[in-house]
């Protein structure tokens, strides 16, 4: 009913274990073979019971990469309710990955019609996360808070899903609001 987890980053799977996956979807990265299982593993929706939901961790990575990863993504998009991406600042799993990732959401009630995003904001003053500065739960307030509401705000925003198609189901899509970090020196 319910799958919640962290896969393993980064890490190349054998031909042997990639046998077990669909032809068109065969891949060594590990993220994606993880995502393909939970795919497979979420109940679907019967009558009034609700299909599966899953929480999870996944490295940015997927989210842009074109070939097996669009299409396992375009599966993700055309049977699963993909209705909220969390992007996590970097250093969050530091100082095991500076990988930068994100927390995807969804239920086996698709399709897929828009996807709210929330950007996770860094505290003031920090850059990233040290190993003896960790996330904490509290910071994940402000989106629990508006959540149920998912409205269009300075950290978050909506992408309709016909935009995520039309562009390889590409799902790293930044924030839009969000600042112009660099400073800009004259020529």
């Amino acid at each position: 009913d319910v799958i919640v987890t962290n896969p393993p980053f980064g890490g190349e799977e054998e031909a042997g274990i990639q046998a077990h996956f669909p032809e068109g979807t065969r891949t060594s990265e590990t993220a994606l073979l993880f995502l393909q299982f939970i795919m497979r593993s979420l109940k679907r929706s019967i009558g009034d019971r609700p299909g599966g939901r899953c929480a999870m961790v996944l490295p940015n990575g997927p989210l842009f990469a074109g070939g097996v990863a669009a299409r396992v993504k375009q599966e993700l998009l055309e049977q699963f309710d993909l209705h909220t991406i969390v992007r996590l600042p970097n250093g969050v799993f530091a100082p095991y990955t500076s990988i930068p990732a994100n927390l995807l959401f969804f239920q086996r009630d698709g399709p897929t019609k828009e996807i709210w995003y929330y950007e996770l904001p860094l505290p003031a003053g920090r850059k990233q996360y040290p190993k003896t500065k960790p996330l904490q739960d509290a910071e994940f307030d402000e989106c629990r808070a508006i959540w149920d509401k998912r409205p269009v705000a300075e950290h978050s925003w909506l992408v309709p899903v016909e935009q995520v198609v039309e562009n390889n189901c590409n799902l790293d899509i930044k924030n839009p609001r969000s600042q112009d970090t660099l400073a800009h020196r004259s020529p």
